[in-house]
């Protein structure tokens, strides 16, 4: 595909023939799938699966996080026209990334919520490919952790985020985006020696082993340094990487659900994301884009950008 082609291409996300290459459908039109890849549940010959997860339920103030995968989707057609900047290979030439669509579930019943996303989850490991998941709240990522854990073992965690959730909750079928991992950690899923948040600027009485490099600290010591204490802590073992989107400063991403002043600036998030290549990142996702209190898209743009980071992320050490 190349870009004389864009006047005939439509609906690639359905019509493209193979799971690579550029697109150059115009960006106003077309079916958007992550990246205009193809969506496909045959996972045959697939790298990296993206999928969304639209759910949200009892946020701290404002909900919407549902439509988060859609807007994701929206934003990245602005994306795969050119390799992405600084990595240095093409990662939608060279891997076949699927677009795998979204859970479906039943809203009305949210008790059973989280076997569903676990399964959802399983399902695509069991075929090979790790996942890039589109939130959805924070909750999203305790069932998927349980799915990795299955497969992989405690993980690591790198958890870039405002807030720790680690707010003590013993019940573990509670459904509550602000104590997943608190549960994550009590049920064995992750290894807090090997994990790390990063850009926390909320209270935590109790970080459960987990080391935290808050706001200033990133702001003080710089990139380079966040990453290299990052790449310490997790070492070669299966990591995954959770990016919630108020990690962000409000004034690059203020369609969140629980925004918070004194956070990461775009450009020192897509430092970090970038310099982490190397580690063992086994999966990942980008959670709490709430769309209807961004009118500008801007929180859209960076979910976007933040998932294609991950996904290049993954796929580094498979080159």
């Amino acid at each position: 595909m190349a870009l004389e082609d864009a006047r005939g291409q439509i609906d690639l996300a359905f019509t493209r023939d193979d799971l690579k290459g550029a697109a150059f459908e115009n960006t106003f039109g077309g079916a958007t799938s992550f990246l205009r890849r193809k969506y496909t549940k045959d996972l045959k010959g697939v790298d990296l699966v993206v999928t969304g997860v639209p759910f949200d339920q009892a946020v701290t103030n404002r909900p919407g996080t549902r439509f988060g995968p859609r807007a994701i989707r929206e934003a990245s057609s602005l994306q795969p026209y050119d390799p992405p900047y600084g990595w240095g290979f093409d990662p939608l030439e060279d891997f076949a990334i699927a677009d795998y669509g979204d859970l479906a579930f039943d809203y009305a019943n949210v008790a059973a919520t989280p076997a569903a996303i676990e399964a959802h989850i399983a399902g695509i490991l069991a075929q090979g490919p790790g996942t890039v998941t589109l939130g959805g709240d924070h909750f999203i990522t305790l069932p998927i952790l349980k799915a990795y854990a299955a497969k992989y073992g405690p993980l690591g965690i790198i958890q870039f985020d405002a807030h720790s959730d680690l707010w003590a909750d013993d019940d573990m079928d509670r459904v509550d985006h602000g104590t997943f991992m608190y549960k994550a950690v009590k049920l064995g899923l992750v290894d807090p020696a090997r994990s790390v948040q990063i850009g926390i600027r909320t209270e935590c009485d109790d970080y459960l082993g987990i080391e935290y490099l808050d706001a200033r600290t990133c702001h003080e010591k710089g990139s380079d340094w966040v990453v290299a204490r990052t790449k310490e802590i997790v070492g070669d073992g299966a990591t995954y990487v959770t990016f919630d989107i108020d990690a962000l400063d409000p004034a690059f991403a203020p369609g969140t659900g629980t925004p918070v002043w004194g956070g990461l600036a775009s450009w020192q998030a897509a430092a970090m994301l970038r310099d982490l290549a190397g580690i063992n990142m086994v999966g990942g996702d980008v959670v709490e884009v709430s769309p209807p209190y961004d009118t500008t898209g801007a929180t859209a743009i960076a979910g976007a950008h933040v998932a294609f980071e991950l996904c290049c992320l993954n796929l580094w050490n498979k080159r």
